[in-house]
């Protein structure tokens, strides 16, 4: 046995002679040997290209069920896209409908309030109004019922005897027309008798202006007062000399009614009462300084706002009863001595409410909370049957209480609440006012 890589090579040696010969023979001969070789690489390249169409054929098929497939898939996306559209349409007509009536509803809204605001103003006037005429007929009250407590006080003496029986203690309609007749008809007039000494005392304020403008003021004696209570007695300025009220006032206050009996033993009157607060340190006060005017007072509320009223009656060392009556109705006041009115007036502190929560003293004014006194600012005297009301005390009740028949209902600070006596102050218990020191 032969070795079979000799065998393949002798084959291969004598194969490619023969077959480069051939080769050699068919270029050196006619074209017509050359034909089936060409014949058969055209089948060969037909064949290919069928092949070759027959895969492309088969491709373009392929990609035409893709594309079917996806042409289908995206017709039911566009489908469905387009009921969700039609959906959203719907509810964007919906939103605008809702949009339009909500629209609506806030002009009508708005047109409503427009016509309640209109109707509030024109509420607010007609009750601005009805407070001014409230407030200017309180004041009438208040003089009418002034000038009553003149008058029933002057027609006894100038008239004595002259009372309507079906009425005691008030004159009849004829005795008053008599005693005009006597004024007409009298050439010297008595001290209580001239027509102008009535009208003043009428009024309850004081007499003409005397030579120098000065006004000479006629006090008044009320008779014996008994059952004031107990009487505070300041009887030097020491800032030490004070008098804390407590508790002070728990609640705000729109009205105040400050009655006191006062005696003063100095020149000026002080200090009678102040309220401070962390905010302001005089939210209420009742005081006098060495720069007023003689029996000049300042009655703050809410500094820097205040009014100067007179006090000059009670510079005579004698008891006078005093009462200070404020309300936020119009800021209207008034100021009643001896339970005549001496002064009244509007449009302070207006709407305003003293604050609840701070300190009320007697005798001292505060500059801060419970302190800062200064002695120029002491009230020297003595003090009796003081009481607060958070409300407007009307003059027959400023009259009962100045003579002592009756103390009006309702106080919310007397001096039974007097919590801490400091200094040189003393309290004493007197049972009639001229007893008292």
């Amino acid at each position: 046995m032969g070795c079979p890589g000799g065998t393949a090579l002798s084959f291969l040696l004598v194969f490619v002679p023969v077959y480069l010969h051939g080769a050699w023979s068919q270029e050196a001969g006619p074209a017509g040997q050359r034909k089936p070789f060409f014949e058969r690489l055209r089948r060969l390249e037909e064949q290919s290209l069928a092949q070759e169409s027959q895969a492309l054929a088969l491709a373009v098929n392929q990609s035409q069920a893709t594309v079917q497939g996806d042409l289908g898939h995206l017709k039911t996306w566009i489908r469905k896209t387009q009921r969700r559209s039609r959906k959203v349409d719907s509810r964007l007509l919906a939103l605008g409908a809702a949009l339009r009536e909500r629209t609506q509803q806030l002009t009508r809204e708005r047109k409503e309030q427009a016509a309640q605001r209109e109707a509030l103003s024109s509420l607010a006037l007609d009750m601005r109004a009805l407070q001014d005429t409230l407030a200017h007929l309180t004041g009438v009250v208040q003089s009418q019922g002034a000038r009553l407590d003149a008058l029933k006080e002057w027609l006894p003496v100038a008239c004595p005897g002259t009372t309507d029986p079906a009425r005691p203690g008030l004159p009849s309609q004829s005795s008053l027309e008599l005693q005009g007749i006597r004024q007409v008809l009298r050439p010297s007039p008595e001290p209580l008798g001239p027509p102008r000494d009535f009208a003043g005392r009428l009024q309850g304020t004081r007499e003409p202006p005397g030579p120098g403008g000065q006004r000479a003021w006629r006090p008044e004696s009320l008779g014996e007062i008994c059952n004031v209570g107990p009487a505070l007695v300041f009887p030097n300025t020491s800032t030490e000399n004070v008098v804390f009220l407590s508790p002070g006032f728990l609640s705000g206050l729109r009205a105040l009614s400050v009655c006191s009996w006062v005696r003063t033993a100095s020149g000026h009157l002080g200090t009678l009462l102040s309220y401070a607060t962390a905010e302001n340190d005089n939210k209420l006060v009742l005081h006098g300084r060495d720069s007023l005017a003689p029996g000049s007072i300042h009655f703050v509320i809410g500094d820097p706002a205040f009014r100067e009223l007179p006090l000059q009656p009670l510079l005579d060392g004698q008891w006078h009863h005093v009462c200070v009556i404020w309300t936020s109705l119009l800021g209207r006041y008034w100021l009643h001595v001896d339970r005549r009115l001496v002064a009244t007036g509007s449009r302070f502190r207006e709407g305003y409410e003293i604050p609840p929560g701070g300190s009320l003293v007697l005798g001292q004014e505060q500059d801060i909370v419970g302190g800062g006194f200064d002695g120029s600012e002491a009230f020297v005297g003595s003090m009796a049957g003081l009481a607060i009301w958070d409300r407007v005390l009307v003059p027959g009740e400023v009259s009962h209480l100045a003579t002592g028949k009756e103390v009006p209902p309702g106080a919310i600070l007397t001096l039974a609440n007097a919590a801490s006596i400091g200094g040189f102050v003393r309290r004493v218990n007197c049972t009639c006012l001229e007893l008292c020191p």
